[in-house]
């Protein structure tokens, strides 16, 4: 099986509840994480305000948390034949954490930089992301690429491939705007049938050009960190490719800050490797979302939230 760490997007007050009662194990990973970061964790997520999780400053971490809290319960109570993992974007951390590449103390001081690294790299109102549905991987890179070139203003770019017909653009604001007034689908070359914008409520345009100097804070903190192989491969971002190299591993998570993440990509990949399983180590349900659209019923991707998820992982083996 696969393990799938979710992104930013799935976080909710009080998420992980169930394994924070039950596990003592889940409630000493929170411990673990405040006390790597001076943040109260346990606080942020059962006493805080959607708005308090919702800066990226405190998602990241708090998401973090909760995956590895949520990992390190199923290794105890199932055995895991996990044949990879792979996060989404921020869920990363958490793939790299599981197999041993990094400890989790040194992971949750990179998301808090990265979150406070990304939050702060554009100012609030000059980025923005928007979903775009129903069409293909080259006609949204058309899309950017006219857009800027018919408004003048950039950087406008692919930043998630999350599944078949849906990617998310990340960008510049002026650019955002235009694009919102002038699109027709009949514009587009191989005029979809149908194609539509979903500007989305985010505090900064992540993976684009403008994440640049959030991209450069990462390479001086993660420069000084050992990179260990890893237990089992990572699935990364950046390359959509399975990854057992220390070094490899850490420029691909370096780059990750700016560059797409190739989702659907990982999908296939799995897809190739008749690797059919998944659990999704963390709060929610995004990650089988994505999965549903790749319209291969082979595909069973199990949650971890409550006791039914956890009995059910310990008949997969």
């Amino acid at each position: 099986m696969v393990l799938l760490f979710p992104g930013q997007g799935s976080q909710a007050p009080k998420m992980g509840a169930y394994l924070f009662d039950n596990f003592s194990t889940f409630k000493n990973t929170l411990a673990e994480a405040s006390e790597a970061i001076s943040l109260d964790i346990k606080k942020l997520i059962y006493e805080g305000t959607e708005a308090d999780l919702a800066l990226t400053a405190n998602t990241q971490p708090a998401l973090l948390s909760v995956s590895v809290g949520t990992f390190r319960v199923l290794k105890e109570n199932a055995q895991l034949k996990i044949e990879a993992a792979a996060g989404h974007s921020i869920g990363e951390y958490a793939a790299l954490v599981t197999a041993g590449v990094m400890d989790f103390s040194t992971a949750m001081k990179a998301v808090r930089l990265r979150g406070e690294a990304m939050q702060s790299a554009v100012p609030v109102g000059e980025g923005g992301m928007v979903a775009v549905l129903g069409l293909e991987p080259d006609q949204v890179t058309w899309l950017c690429e006219w857009a800027e070139k018919e408004s003048g203003f950039k950087p406008l770019s692919p930043a998630n491939f999350n599944s078949p017909g849906q990617i998310v653009i990340s960008g510049s604001m002026k650019c955002i705007d235009w694009l919102k007034t002038n699109f027709k689908a009949e514009l587009i070359p191989g005029s979809p049938k149908r194609a539509k914008l979903i500007p989305l409520n985010v505090s900064a345009p992540f993976h684009c050009a403008m994440m640049k100097p959030a991209q450069e804070k990462m390479d001086q903190f993660l420069n000084g960190v050992t990179f260990n192989k890893p237990q089992f491969p990572i699935i990364q971002n950046f390359t959509a490719g399975l990854v057992e190299n220390p070094t490899e591993l850490k420029q691909n998570l370096i780059h990750q800050v700016s560059a797409p993440v190739l989702w659907t990509q990982t999908m296939k990949l799995m897809e190739t490797k008749s690797w059919m399983t998944g659990i999704e180590c963390g709060h929610g349900s995004v990650i089988k979302g994505l999965f549903k659209k790749m319209d291969n019923p082979n595909f069973k991707i199990l949650s971890s939230q409550t006791q039914e998820d956890l009995d059910l992982i310990k008949t997969q083996n």
